[in-house]
């Protein structure tokens, strides 16, 4: 198993890429605190983990986009599972909007889930690893939306951006402290943000001619998790069956 006795912390994990990390997460030997703010969400993947194999998953209420917040969960999971090892910044908000019909509300709600979480959550959980010495992997999920253009999005398509450059930042300053930082670029996987079905007409482009799977950014996680990828820092791993090489 390449993540025995390893602790893992999975944000807006209720869910599609979340929710399959966890589950991956697990089944490769690591132990899991599935964070989201749905407690009913949270309580479901959790209960369907421990249903099979007790004693591996936790969840915990917290909202992302607040430092206290994230604060006790960083803090409730070390004092639940002994420390963490691994952090995967998941939690995302979106919006649908052009540069003048976004509001600022939408425009703050979407940047905090979407990159200030991911300050917050990694500078907690850093601080946890580095206080037990321990060698951590945080994996961030960006998007293929960071990396062009959208006409129907705008702050999501900022954040998401970001988070790529925040990623490469906090592998610059992590890896003294044995830290590696990467982060996976998806496109379109599973449902959208804040839908529970994928609509039919929902259209995908790429060189792999399917939709993907929230399990195709799950084994990707896995691996960048995994010691099998002990000298990765600071990468951004698109995993959107060939996307971005056929954007028009």
């Amino acid at each position: 198993m390449r993540l025995q006795d390893q602790v893992a912390i999975v944000t807006g994990a209720g869910r599609n890429i979340g929710e399959d990390i966890c589950k991956l997460f697990v089944q490769e030997g690591a132990k899991v605190a599935v964070v989201d703010l749905d407690p009913g969400r949270g309580k479901r993947v959790a209960g369907e983990i421990n249903a099979a194999q007790p004693g591996k998953a936790i969840s915990i209420v917290c909202d992302v986009s607040s430092a206290g917040s994230v604060e006790k969960m960083v803090q409730l999971v070390v004092k639940e599972f002994g420390g963490v090892d691994i952090l995967v910044n998941n939690a995302a908000w979106t919006d649908h909007k052009t540069i003048f019909d976004i509001t600022e509300e939408e425009w703050d709600r979407t940047m905090n889930v979407c990159l200030r979480s991911v300050w917050y959550c990694t500078r907690s959980a850093a601080q946890a690893m580095i206080d037990q010495k321990r060698r951590g992997k945080i994996i961030n999920i960006a998007s293929t939306s960071g990396h062009w253009g959208r006409k129907e999005a705008t702050a999501y398509t900022t954040a998401k951006a970001g988070v790529l450059n925040l990623t490469r930042s906090m592998a610059v300053q992590l890896a003294p402290e044995g830290i590696r930082v990467n982060s996976i670029s998806p496109n379109r996987i599973g449902s959208p943000v804040g839908q529970e079905a994928v609509p039919e007409n929902r259209v995908v482009r790429n060189l792999a001619g399917r939709r993907g799977v929230p399990m195709d950014i799950a084994k990707v996680a896995v691996f960048l998790a995994s010691d099998e990828a002990d000298f990765i820092y600071a990468v951004d791993l698109p995993v959107d069956g060939g996307a971005l090489a056929v954007r028009d």
